[in-house]
């Protein structure tokens, strides 16, 4: 008896154990298939793309070998920073993600002519750590300093900074790595077209590897804030800020509570200080510190109307507490941003930036709030207005005028029929946009159409041509080139 049930034990463990063994093998296999064929998303988590393989390194050489692998091979390679653009331009099925976070140096800093020399994987925020000791600071980025050098000129960003405007003012040069596995030295002076391409050309031209970026000095600001009425906005901006040279960084905040829903506005205004002298006393690079409070307001205002109220009110009152203080211009342009991480499994969300000219901005939030006002499922949580200068360097630029523009933070659902309610709504905005001659900016999910696009952007057939110019195999590729050149 004791024997029988010996072995019946044995055998309970015999099976426990292959059962054990298969399925370590299947889970096994799974995750080599995974590593294999990762699945990449960006940060809307609207994209989910399997792709070959994802590869990063610090090292040129290995970058380059990767570049030339991938001709031989005939694989496409999608160009990766941070990934916070929305629309596909980091990703491609079955393509390499070249993940350039690795390839983050500081080459060299020309103190005495303000120029910096960077690896494309480095931030914002490493480059203000390392010149903030000489008491300089960046011309143009975002105001948000978590993002890669070469992301943002992929999209040619642009800031709070009045007087410097779209990034690609201020590269002096860089060196970009093409689709045959050449270095080439691209400037003003030389592959001019090149340089007005891959300047918010989405990584469609090569991988940036090293940018020449002009600095400016640090500066004291001091902090002016106000509330205004939407419709007195632009005779404010250009009377109170735009014509007085003291004044150097604007920021605006337009309410989306449905209490005064796109009628109050406050502004924020940063002046040079009368005395300098008290830089010292500002210099130190603020972090992240309040996290908590920001992030529980925002979080109210997802839920319903009358957590959108609160937040609006909450917003305001912060501005005026802020009223006449002091702060560095590198800490400006160091905005908090872990107050709006979110996770959620069944929303998202997803931005939208429009371009107005300064002297249509009554008229287009009139026809805007119009659009909008019976849109009950559309969740508007934010929109932030900034200024940027007339540029049309770049082939694919927004500022084809002196502009207003429109950042909107969008809580949306990751359903199929959330992501088309979301789709139309963003392309009755676009055409509202369009009507008063403003563009809208590219990085985002591809919800506008191919009209829309054309009409936005009227060079984009002349950049579609330059792709096929410079990479007839389309080595490097996306989604957004993929929906849009068709």
């Amino acid at each position: 008896m004791l024997k029988k049930e010996l072995i019946k034990i044995l055998r309970i463990r015999y099976l426990v154990i292959i059962l054990y063994a298969v399925i370590f093998a299947v889970s096994l296999t799974n995750f080599q298939s995974q590593l294999a064929s990762p699945i990449v998303e960006d940060r809307g988590r609207l994209l989910p793309v399997t792709m070959k393989s994802v590869k990063s390194s610090d090292s040129e050489i290995e970058i380059r070998s990767i570049v030339r692998a991938a001709s031989r091979h005939d694989d496409k390679i999608s160009i990766a920073g941070m990934q916070h653009s929305q629309g596909g331009q980091t990703l491609y099925p079955g393509g390499i993600l070249l993940d350039m976070k690795q390839y983050n140096k500081i080459i060299e800093l020309d103190e005495k002519n303000k120029l910096i020399t960077v690896q494309s994987g480095v931030t914002w925020a490493d480059i203000q750590s390392y010149i903030n000791p000489y008491g300089l600071a960046l011309k143009v980025s975002q105001s948000q300093n978590i993002f890669t050098v070469g992301g943002s000129m992929s999209v040619n960003v642009h800031g709070r900074d009045i007087r410097n405007h779209s990034l690609i003012e201020t590269v002096e040069s860089f060196r970009l790595l093409n689709a045959q596995g050449q270095i080439l030295q691209v400037s003003r002076d030389k592959h001019t077209e090149l340089f007005n391409l891959v300047n918010g050309g989405y990584g469609l031209f090569g991988v940036i590897l090293d940018v020449t970026l002009q600095l400016t000095e640090d500066e004291l600001y001091q902090v002016k804030t106000e509330s205004v009425s939407y419709d007195e906005y632009s005779s404010y901006f250009t009377n109170n800020v735009l014509q007085k040279d003291d004044v150097k960084m604007h920021l605006a905040r337009i309410s989306v509570a449905p209490d005064s829903y796109l009628t109050e506005m406050y502004v924020t205004d940063y002046s040079t200080s009368d005395d300098q002298s008290q830089l010292g006393n500002y210099t130190t690079l603020k972090r992240e510190s309040i996290i908590a409070i920001p992030k529980f307001f925002l979080g109210l205002s997802r839920i319903n109307e009358w957590g959108k109220n609160l937040f609006w009110t909450t917003q305001e009152k912060y501005s005026k507490r802020i009223d006449d203080t002091y702060i560095s211009r590198n800490n400006v342009m160091r905005s908090e941003t872990m107050f709006m991480d979110y996770e959620s499994a069944s929303n998202t969300e997803v931005l939208q930036e429009y371009f107005v000219p300064v002297n249509q901005y009554t008229a287009f939030i009139d026809d805007l709030r119009n659009t909008l006002k019976h849109e009950k499922d559309f969740n508007l949580l934010n929109i932030t207005v900034r200024y940027v200068g007339k540029n049309e360097e770049a082939v694919m630029s927004y500022a084809k005028d002196d502009m207003f523009a429109l950042v909107m933070l969008i809580n949306q659902g990751t359903s199929k029929e959330s992501i088309e309610t979301t789709g139309r709504v963003i392309r009755n905005m676009i055409d509202v946009t369009l009507k008063h001659d403003g563009t809208y900016y590219l990085p985002y999910y591809q919800y506008p159409t191919n009209e829309q696009l054309n009409k936005a952007y009227p060079r984009t057939k002349e950049f579609f041509e330059m792709k096929e110019k410079y990479d007839p195999d389309e080595r490097f590729m996306n989604l957004f080139y993929e929906e849009y050149h068709k």
